[in-house]
């Protein structure tokens, strides 16, 4: 039973390791070549992920959980979509290096819709990749390709977004407190932003989460700040958290 166990948890393990030995049995030379690429993707990897790791350290203790709402979140628009290309389309390292990035600017508020756009973009038009392109295939090619890269990643950034939610997607048990604003019960009375300015502000009529509660304390003012709502928009959640 215990072997039977070990073989369900290993089965992609399993599953290269047979593909290695029928490859080997069959052609030793292209075997060799197939053994010779994985050794140095895999010293690559090591080489990679240790920096990534550390980076996405210091996104989840450094960086506000409130900037990544409001540089990436579901309501960034437009402007959070061009930053998620600017992101994908600068950063550094392969592109199994934008995985655990993405998790993690996920779970500090990031949508789905601009995660694709960030893995997408790292994918197919970083910047190293394009000048290489253009030096290559020409200036003119480049643009047109980049152009039409472009609309397909957002269009496709949009269906993904519209399909998939962020509880179909694996993660931790741990909950976190997340507080929301129904746009369309506001009234716009600037009550919450009078009494809690350091969690709620007024943008355009219209009243905002500027920082996630954070604490005892913290929550119960909120907590105080929603029962004095005279509309009932602000609505204090529990949802899964992604370390």
């Amino acid at each position: 039973m215990k072997a039977i166990s070990i073989i369900k948890k290993n089965k992609l393990l399993i599953f290269v390791a047979l593909a290695y030995l029928v490859v080997f049995v069959i052609s030793p030379d292209k075997a060799m070549k197939s053994v010779g690429n994985s050794v140095y993707y895999l010293v690559e990897m090591l080489q990679v992920l240790p920096v990534i790791f550390l980076l996405t350290v210091v996104i989840e203790a450094l960086v506000p959980k409130e900037m990544i709402i409001r540089g990436f979140g579901e309501k960034s628009g437009f402007k959070g979509n061009l930053l998620a290309l600017l992101l994908g389309s600068i950063s550094a390292g392969p592109i199994y290096a934008a995985f655990p990035i993405s998790k993690t600017l996920l779970g500090k508020g990031a949508s789905i819709s601009n995660i694709v756009i960030i893995l997408s973009s790292w994918a197919v038009i970083k910047v190293p990749m394009l000048a290489n392109e253009a030096k290559f295939l020409g200036i003119n090619f480049m643009i047109i390709r980049w152009v039409l890269t472009v609309i397909a990643i957002f269009v496709m950034a949009y269906i993904t977004g519209m399909i998939v939610k962020k509880k179909d997607l694996p993660v931790d048990s741990k909950k976190t407190e997340t507080l929301e604003i129904k746009e369309d019960y506001c009234i716009g009375c600037g009550l919450c932003a009078k009494l809690l300015p350091e969690y709620y502000e007024m943008n355009q009529n219209k009243a905002v989460v500027r920082k996630v509660p954070e604490g005892k304390d913290a929550l119960q003012a909120v907590k105080e700040s929603i029962e004095k709502c005279p509309s009932k928009a602000i609505i204090l959640n529990k949802e899964e958290k992604t370390p």
